[in-house]
């Protein structure tokens, strides 16, 4: 048998070997597996969380928080600013008197009981079709900042190019499985026509679940159609199966605003995916403590979706958790916190009381990628990992409060999606005879070492997770290597990243047809605004 430091030799050789070659399993796997892809990423799947969830409330908590959301959607009511909404919920038997709508218990838990605990959508590629609800998990790309940082341009206003970037990193992760709203907003296209060429591109660089913003009834009709022509689908196939989504939020405290019921109203009838998710800060538009704001959140979350389930029983829906705090010195939102993971689990542990899938988030309130936004950020997603969430919205690239949509934070971020996704593989925790090894264990006795036995060479390419981002190599190997920073290494992978990028394939006829109908709607004007 080898003895102690022929055993340490051999570690540090592979140690060394690391800056040479990117790690995939072995100095021999790397060769065999990484080819020639700018990284060797695990392949596309929809997770599955094995964990029981964490539960931080006990069964008169749980009652406490329902009855308490109870009080406020019968006692105190919810401003819904939408005439339409308020007609069908007087129709219904809500109180309504303005735009202030009351509803009692008994009509909630009727329409929610109505609702879908589990729910796929479809896209256009059907082997890219993903599950919400159940222990399915699944995670999307930042949505929605106005503007967009990297380490060579800085800070700046999104626009229509940096827009493009962020849907081609979204394609190319095999880690996210859904293309949600815009990353950055491409201020440079007006807001009138915008969603007509952000849908295009979205469409033909991807072939994922596509996220329609709820922002009236113009802009999700024409999203709709665009889904519909991308998938080759006439429209009873398109509504009869989720095709796509929306999330909206309400205006916290107690309100729901008339463009966003508006969408979601209409996507509802078409059976297409609504998540509804309230906004909800503690100590700003929601109470300071963490029982009392998630008891707001779910009062306005279940006042939409009983609104949902009137107008279309059984439509696909999906409540939304976006409850933290702010800095009580300055205001500012954060995110990642205690209060903010506790919040999360509690949520979901009340949307399996009510049988809904369940959204998060993963954020941060970090301005730049660094040590702060990678442990806000792996709070918020580890939280919603304990929490049972199915739906994670912003699991890469979300900088500064959700301002800034940053392509080396995507990367750093899908490091940790997958390594999640790893912690799911029940490799991990299989006690066949094999994995308890007994045989290799005898064979190497005493003093020895596993480096070469055939139990290690039969399985070392695949026996752990390989990086794509993180560098293993010790310190010495690392300064000689460069000394790249992890917002340095990400930043050169992503940039190679849109080097080899090759959109997925769509039939000229379609591309043709989505083309000509975006032209056609923006000589109609597209959407109306008041700029």
């Amino acid at each position: 048998m080898p003895d102690a430091t022929s055993v340490a030799a051999a570690a540090a050789e592979t140690a060394a070997a690391a800056p040479r070659r990117r790690r995939a399993g072995g100095r021999r796997g790397n060769a065999e597996r990484a080819g020639t892809a700018v990284i060797d990423q695990m392949p596309w799947r929809v997770p599955v969380n094995p964990d029981r969830p964490t539960e931080p409330l006990p069964p008169e908590g749980v009652e406490a928080i329902h009855k308490g959301a109870m009080r406020i959607l019968s006692e105190i009511g919810i401003e819904f600013l939408n005439e339409e909404a308020r007609d069908h919920l007087a129709r219904a038997g809500c109180k309504v008197s303005g735009t202030n709508v009351r509803m009692d218990e008994d009509f909630v838990m009727e329409m929610i009981g109505k609702a879908p605990s589990e729910f796929t959508i479809t896209p256009r590629n059907p082997d890219r079709q993903i599950t919400i609800g159940g222990k399915h998990m699944v995670f999307g790309n930042v949505s929605s900042p106005p503007n967009a940082w990297d380490l060579d341009r800085g800070k700046r206003t999104g626009d229509f190019e940096t827009y493009k970037e962020f849907l081609k990193l979204t394609q190319y992760f095999n880690c996210i499985h859904f293309a949600s709203g815009y990353a950055p907003e491409p201020t440079d296209i007006h807001a009138s026509v915008r969603h007509l060429d952000c849908l295009y591109e979205k469409l033909t660089l991807t072939d994922k679940v596509a996220h329609a913003y709820s922002l009236g009834r113009e802009r999700v009709e024409d999203v709709m159609e665009m889904v519909r022509i991308a998938g080759g689908l006439t429209r009873e196939q398109f509504e009869a199966t989720p095709r796509m989504y929306t999330n909206i939020n309400s205006v916290s405290p107690l309100q729901h605003d008339f463009p966003m019921l508006e969408g979601a109203m209409i996507l509802a009838r078409a059976r297409q995916g609504v998540v509804v998710t309230p906004f909800t800060l503690a100590g700003a538009m929601a109470p300071v403590t963490m029982s009392g704001a998630v008891t707001l959140s779910l009062a306005e979350g279940l006042a939409a979706l009983a609104l949902l389930q009137f107008i279309s029983p059984g439509c696909p829906v999906a409540i939304g958790t976006f409850t933290s705090n702010v800095d009580m010195k300055s205001g500012a939102p954060a995110f990642g916190t205690p209060e903010y993971m506790r919040a999360t689990q509690m949520t979901g542990q009340m949307a399996r009381f009510y049988g809904l899938p369940m959204r998060a988030s993963g954020v941060c309130a970090a301005n730049v990628p660094d040590g702060q936004a990678m442990w806000e950020t792996c709070n918020s997603l580890w939280s919603a990992v304990q929490a049972g969430g199915n739906m994670i919205y912003h699991a890469a690239g979300w900088l500064e409060g959700g301002l800034i949509a940053s392509p080396e934070k995507f990367v750093m971020d899908c490091e940790v999606l997958q390594m999640i996704q790893r912690y799911f593989d029940p490799v991990l925790w299989s006690t066949g005879e094999d994995d308890l090894a007994f045989d290799a264990i005898r064979a190497v006795g005493p003093g020895g070492h596993f480096f070469g036995v055939q139990h290690t060479q039969e399985r070392y390419q695949h026996a752990f997770y390989a990086p794509i981002a993180s560098d293993w190599s010790n310190f010495e190997a690392w300064e000689l290597a460069g000394g790249e920073w992890s917002a340095q290494r990400a930043n050169r992978l992503y940039k190679a990243i849109l080097a080899e990028f090759e959109p997925p394939p769509m039939e000229d006829a379609i591309r043709e047809e989505l083309a000509d109908f975006v032209a056609r709607r923006k000589s109609e004007g597209g959407a109306p605004t008041d700029f």
